[in-house]
């Protein structure tokens, strides 16, 4: 409790460094902020000739295009956030070695710059629904409690992370390998109808699973997630995070020393 007083007391620090973190991202790029918008689109381009002109998955009567960009909105916001998150102790070295604030600040401050890609690859998918003449109903309000869990899910996964990564500088290489094999782990690019149904239980124990499932039903079917499979995320994701912020201020002491 008193580790989570301490980062609300430098909370605008936190605001400030995501912003930072917005800016450094996109500073001098051509296109700035735009790459958050392309990252999603482009991959859904690329999956949509794959999947629905050579491969040809059944994705219930919803096109392909947003039924793939549906799901790699929240997922790029994951990945990006693991991305920038688990190296972000290593990156600003500088500063943990001189300045005392909550190291916490850091990672989570790359997961509030990836929201902020988020927020704006969203803008787009609205487009994409006019496109395509699909609205959503009263489902889409389950994006919000979804949004929660992935954020508790990402903060844990982050946390323990960036923490792992000060002693084991090999994570920077091991951090994207474990995260394209856990995309391909989760339903992105196909539906969880392709999953057998008697593995479905063990497929679930993949939190994001039950997550990204949960806003296609939410966006494009108007349904409301699979609640065996959302609590299933909730569950993992909370005991992740309660790890991972545990570890994190376990090791807190010796960053400075290690780095």
């Amino acid at each position: 409790m008193q580790h989570l007083l301490t980062l609300i007391r430098y909370r605008d620090l936190l605001w400030l460094w995501a912003a930072r973190e917005v800016q450094v991202r996109y500073k001098q790029s051509l296109l700035g902020i735009a790459w958050a918008i392309l990252q999603p689109l482009a991959l859904t381009v690329i999956f949509t000739l794959v999947f629905s002109q050579l491969v040809r998955i059944d994705t219930q009567g919803v096109p392909y295009p947003i039924f793939a960009y549906a799901a790699l909105v929240p997922w790029t916001f994951f990945a990006t956030s693991l991305s920038f998150g688990t190296t972000s102790l290593i990156t600003n070295m500088n500063l943990v070695t001189k300045i005392y604030f909550p190291r916490e600040v850091l990672p989570l401050a790359s997961i509030g710059a990836a929201l902020v890609d988020f927020l704006a690859a969203s803008v787009v998918f609205v487009g994409m629904l006019a496109v395509f003449n699909v609205w959503p109903d009263l489902h889409v309000l389950w994006i919000i409690p979804l949004l929660v869990i992935q954020l508790v899910l990402t903060m844990g996964v982050t946390l323990l992370g960036s923490a792992a990564i000060v002693f084991f500088r090999d994570m920077r290489f091991v951090v994207p390998l474990i995260t394209q094999v856990w995309m391909y782990a989760t339903p992105v690019i196909y539906p969880i109808e392709l999953v057998p149904e008697h593995l479905r239980s063990y497929y679930f124990l993949n939190p994001m699973a039950g997550i990204i499932d949960g806003y296609r039903r939410a966006l494009l079917m108007g349904q409301a997630p699979q609640l065996e499979a959302l609590l299933c995320s909730v569950i993992i994701s909370c005991v992740l995070l309660i790890l991972g912020y545990a570890f994190f201020k376990r090791v807190e002491p010796v960053f400075a020393d290690v780095i």
